[in-house]
């Protein structure tokens, strides 16, 4: 099971990582008022845009990431060793 909390953690980490550097450019309009969460571009164009994008699918990614390896996969491993027994 050690190996399953490593991997959740290296997509928390990574994801994480991804994720503050693309919400520092594109969701911190100034650094006295609210920073990574602030209000994002409202007409994002080209690669603004793109990086918005890809800004939400990291988030999900590692939400999503992190609890299949923490909850998920040891949950089925349990089940499968109760329904062995």
């Amino acid at each position: 099971m050690s190996d399953e909390f490593v991997k959740g953690l290296g997509v928390l980490m990574a994801g994480g990582l991804i994720w503050m550097v693309l919400s520092g450019w594109y969701a911190t309009p100034s650094f006295s008022g609210a920073q990574l969460i602030g209000s994002v571009p409202e007409d994002p164009t080209g690669y603004t845009g793109l990086g918005l994008l890809v800004r939400e699918g990291v988030f999900w990614f590692t939400v999503l990431g992190t609890m299949t390896f923490w909850v998920g996969i040891p949950a089925i491993e349990r089940a499968r060793e109760t329904l062995a027994n």
